[in-house]
């Protein structure tokens, strides 16, 4: 195998394989990415036997061929190459090496058999659907603050994928939740995707699919099975398993009964909490909310290191009200705000609260209140 590819393509390709494979492995040829030239592209495939990410870059292909290599080296090389090198890889097949040229600068790497790389079986998909990136990227980028890390409860390890029914119409949903907080984000249900089956997309898989959306004309074909869920953008393909798992019944824990409402500059909320949680104990984070009429006075009191306080002006109208989060909760789901305003709905102390994004429903959090 010979070929010559510009950096800049090179450094995607590989960059995107390097971070799938799994650096604590006890298969050799797991942390390696498959090379494969033929025609005018070269095809970098990676797998951690879970995921699997294969991206097509053009190249220029003297002798079409098939290698494998370290994905990290391989990356740590190239990413050191100046702007603009041509590189040319040369594989040997008898001497075991695969010749890395790029000016004056020579590398050679041990290579693995070819034969030797697993390639995830491709399975029969149920629903097969396309949809604008950043449809995909609100609907993940918003839920995953979300999935729990708990190893215990793995059917919460992830996003789950399915079609929901919203004010009488099928929507696209994402939801996330660790027991503590929640997100349920919806989208328009694109054609085709009414018979897709609900799928638990795994932590890792969501942060490589972020990768894939960040073209915002791109149109992402995604593939669902029982099993396996594909996204597919142009010149990338993302494959991965899904949690083995059923995912509960979020809809219990969504509020409906909240009554007391407060709007808040969310911007304004989030620095308020940042500051006053500067002084509270690194263990409970615990930030207390006092509301009034018009008024919210933000505290922590945190013996062994201050207090701090501090008031903002917001809309509220209801009976006077103290409850305490979590400032990380709190952080995390007044950042996802894209308008200027959020919504808390409040129910008691004890109960959890719901909130939104201004009038908009089709984003909803919903956080558990701490003892403070």
């Amino acid at each position: 195998m010979k070929l010559s590819i510009e950096r800049g393509a090179l450094l995607k390709a590989v960059g995107q394989a390097q971070s799938v494979v799994e650096r604590r492995n006890t298969i050799p040829i797991l942390a390696n990415v498959l090379i494969e030239a033929e025609g005018d592209t070269v095809r970098f495939r990676a797998t951690d036997l879970d995921i699997e990410v294969v991206d097509d870059a053009p190249a220029k292909v003297e002798r079409a061929g098939a290698t494998t290599v370290s994905a990290v080296t391989l990356h740590e090389i190239v990413r050191k190459l100046p702007d603009g090198a041509l590189v040319t890889l040369t594989d040997d097949g008898a001497s075991g090496r695969m010749m890395v040229d790029a000016g004056r600068s020579n590398f050679s790497l041990a290579t693995l058999p070819r034969e030797d790389f697993p390639v995830m079986a491709s399975s029969e998909y149920e629903s097969n659907f396309s949809a604008k990136a950043p449809v995909l990227r609100r609907l993940f980028d918003k839920s995953k603050f979300a999935i729990s890390t708990e190893e215990t409860r793995y059917y919460l390890n992830g996003v789950y994928m399915h079609v929901a029914d919203a004010d009488g119409a099928q929507v696209l949903r994402c939801v996330a939740t660790d027991g503590h907080r929640l997100a349920r984000i919806d989208a328009p249900l694109p054609e085709g995707a009414a018979n897709m089956p609900g799928v638990i997309v795994p932590r890792k898989t969501v942060g490589e699919l972020r990768k894939l959306l960040d073209d915002d004309e791109a149109e992402i074909a995604v593939s669902v099975s029982e099993t396996k869920v594909r996204f597919a953008a142009p010149g990338i393909t993302l494959t991965s398993k899904v949690i083995d798992g059923t995912f509960p019944d979020y809809s219990r824990v969504i509020p409906s009964g909240n009554t007391r409402r407060l709007e808040v500059d969310a911007a304004e909320f989030a620095q308020a909490v940042d500051r006053v949680a500067t002084v509270s104990s690194e263990r409970s984070r615990a930030v207390k909310m006092a509301l009034d009429e018009d008024r919210l006075v933000l505290s922590v009191n945190a013996p062994d290191s201050g207090a701090a306080e501090e008031e903002l002006a917001v809309a509220y109208g209801d009976d006077a009200l103290e409850i305490g989060f979590n400032a990380k909760y709190l952080l995390e789901i007044a950042s996802q705000v894209d308008r200027e305003n959020a919504v808390f709905l409040f129910n008691s102390a004890g109960d959890p609260t719901l909130m939104r994004e201004g009038n908009d429903q089709t984003a909803v959090y919903v956080v558990m209140p701490m003892r403070v």
